[in-house]
């Protein structure tokens, strides 16, 4: 199987990744960043496990995760009212 960048590729031996997309090729190994939004190197004596998959099922994890606790802890009381 030919790699290339961009490429969405699945590791056969490992299906909870899920699916990734290439971001890196070397002669030595391919950096893959993977659903679970782990990148992960696979070294070039393991392509055999590698299968390509359907491009709309990369699905990257979000960078940016609210954190609801902060906004939580945020909130201000209003001026004048006692705590009951």
């Amino acid at each position: 199987m030919s790699i290339k960048r961009g490429d969405v590729v699945s590791h056969c031996a490992a299906v909870e990744w899920g699916s990734g997309k290439v971001v890196e090729v070397t002669p030595k190994w391919v950096s893959i960043h993977f659903n679970d939004g782990v990148v992960r190197k696979i070294a070039c004596s393991h392509f055999e496990k590698l299968a390509p998959a359907e491009a709309n099922s990369f699905k990257p994890v979000p960078s940016v995760v609210p954190k609801i606790a902060e906004a939580v802890g945020k909130v201000k009381k209003r001026a004048g009212r006692k705590a009951a």
